[in-house]
């Protein structure tokens, strides 16, 4: 994995603004799994926040719950494979490392790891919120660090010159849509 270029914090919120699919990442323990995401959103600006649901039944969920960190990362339409194994699969059951060829880096800020063949990652701290976390599995975490592939996000704004490197977004029973094309209005 080449080197991610960082994103100014205050820029966060541009990864994830446009809605893709994630792939969030966790460690605890000496254990680590990866999960499939459709519902994570920015949240706030300064510090940043993201929203992502984290099912309870879900490894994921133990790991998050045990280290209080994870990562959010955003794969390209040349991952869609990946991505939708992530999330038909229990990491209890399988490595999905292993089973599904996902090669790791090295986070700045968190014990999750980065993978390798996504577009953007944001390092996340849990802010712990028991009654959201318990009723609607809903994680609020302060964006810690912020990095982007530099080929497709640069200056705030995502330029897709390939269509394998496009973001995706999950619509359901295996299928995707990926990012258009970008327009000023």
């Amino acid at each position: 994995m080449s080197p991610p270029t960082p994103v100014p914090l205050d820029k966060a919120y541009l990864l994830l603004n446009h809605g893709p699919v994630t792939l969030v990442s966790s460690a605890a323990g000496g254990r680590r799994n990866v999960m499939a995401a459709s519902w994570a959103m920015p949240l706030d600006f300064a510090p940043p926040k993201v929203a992502v649901v984290i099912d309870k039944n879900t490894l994921t969920r133990e790991l998050v719950e045990a280290s209080g960190e994870f990562v959010v990362n955003i794969p390209s339409r040349a991952l869609a494979q990946t991505v939708l194994a992530a999330g038909s699969s229990s990491g209890r059951d399988v490595d999905k490392f292993a089973a599904l060829g996902i090669e790791t880096a090295a986070a700045a800020e968190v014990g999750a790891p980065l993978l390798s063949g996504c577009l953007g990652w944001l390092e996340c701290r849990v802010i712990t919120e028991p009654e959201n976390q318990r009723r609607y599995d809903l994680f609020i975490a302060e964006v810690v660090a912020a990095s982007a592939d530099p080929a497709v996000f640069s200056d705030g704004r995502w330029h897709f010159a390939d269509d394998l490197q496009r973001t995706i977004h999950y619509r359901a029973g295996g299928h995707f849509f990926a990012t258009g094309e970008s327009f000023e209005a």
